[in-house]
């Protein structure tokens, strides 16, 4: 008989456990937390991005014994202090998974201090590194069970406000621009709005991926492979190439008019979005560039707009083609106004047209 991975009486557990638990606490350091961490973890460091790095150099230079036990030092004030703040008011049933980066000292320390008091902690075995494991073992294979309904068309278009209209109409969707905190594009960072770190995005993905139905059909934005400064998974890729294309087309004046709305807060920061500009540099003479940045400041948008999606924008996706979907030879189009404010209406156009009936929407 195989023995169970965790005997009774045990204090750790594996991420098949996650649901059973009232919270999650990541308690590695806060740069360790930003970089990545399991969604919905709430962060209690036992040290500092600084400590751990004292931490580390005493154990590397002067003697382990030495550093272990200001480690412990350190570790110990940090949980007598959660004690008193942010989980003074937990009750006698609060049942907490404790995690660090290998289910080691700092996550052992507090499990354990947690049980002395009469909590149920316990300790995520192999830590943040389990959880890493999982996610690339099961982005790898989760995307092949989606049947997408690919949204193409070229900037301007309103693919994402599109999207978005699908979701408020009930369709399943995947924003994945949502999820990497960019539009896609040369202009697309988000204003105050930075990008999660390439392994943050990967965990907040599966999650989403584990939450859509198999059974439905998921709308998703056509992307290149890279969004941003982040990259999407093969497996992903391949789902979306493969899946059943639709062309949203819009008027130019209409794409204009959307682009002036999606992307004014580029006019509020002048230099930058000239600076932006200026690595079109190779692709476009200077003399265009200058041209086009001489339109931010004498603040002609629509001009500068329109210039940009007939010379830049269009032939760009002219050669693109997006010629790794095989269903876009064959893709229905779909005349679209991204600039009504009745985006519902037209989403619910889409899927009649698309005769998908009740297939799209959740029961």
């Amino acid at each position: 008989m195989n023995r169970p991975a965790h005997p009774p009486g045990s204090l750790r557990c594996g991420l098949d456990t996650l649901d059973q638990f009232d919270e999650i606490i990541d308690v590695r350091t806060p740069a360790e937390y930003a970089d990545d961490h399991i969604p919905g973890a709430i962060n209690a460091p036992v040290l500092s991005n600084e400590e751990r790095v004292l931490i580390g150099t005493m154990y590397a230079q002067e003697s382990p014994f030495k550093a272990t036990r200001l480690g412990a030092a350190l570790v110990a004030r940090h949980i007598g202090d959660y004690l008193e703040t942010l989980f003074a008011d937990r009750p006698r049933s609060w049942r907490p998974l404790i995690y660090c980066w290998r289910g080691g000292k700092r996550s052992g320390a507090m499990t354990t201090w947690f049980n002395l008091i009469g909590w149920r902690a316990r300790q995520l075995d192999g830590g943040y590194k389990t959880w890493r494991r999982h996610v690339i073992d099961h982005l790898a294979d989760q995307p092949a069970r989606l049947n997408c309904i690919v949204l193409t068309g070229p900037t301007g278009s309103g693919k994402t406000r599109l999207l978005q209209a699908l979701g408020q109409a009930g369709a399943q969707i995947l924003d994945l621009e949502s999820l990497a905190c960019h539009r896609g594009s040369l202009l697309g960072d988000l204003p105050a709005q930075p990008q999660p770190s390439q392994r943050g995005f990967e965990s907040v993905l599966l999650q989403t991926l584990e939450n859509l139905d198999p059974d439905r059909p998921v709308f998703v934005e056509a992307e290149s492979r890279r969004i941003g400064q982040l990259s999407l998974p093969d497996s992903l890729l391949q789902a979306m190439h493969g899946g059943r294309c639709v062309r949203i087309q819009a008027a130019l004046p209409q794409r204009i008019a959307f682009l002036l709305q999606d992307y004014e807060h580029l006019f509020h920061a002048p230099d930058a979005f000239k600076d932006v500009l200026s690595r079109l540099i190779g692709l476009h003479s200077r003399q265009t560039i200058h041209a086009w940045q001489a339109l931010i400041d004498t603040d002609r948008r629509a001009e500068l707009f329109q210039a940009l999606v007939q010379d830049h924008y269009d032939p760009a996706y002219q050669r693109s083609s997006h010629g790794h979907y095989a269903g876009l030879t064959m893709a229905p189009t779909f005349d679209y106004d991204p600039t009504d404010p009745d985006g519902r209406r037209q989403a619910v156009q889409l899927m009649h047209q698309l005769d998908l009936g009740h297939a799209v929407l959740a029961d």
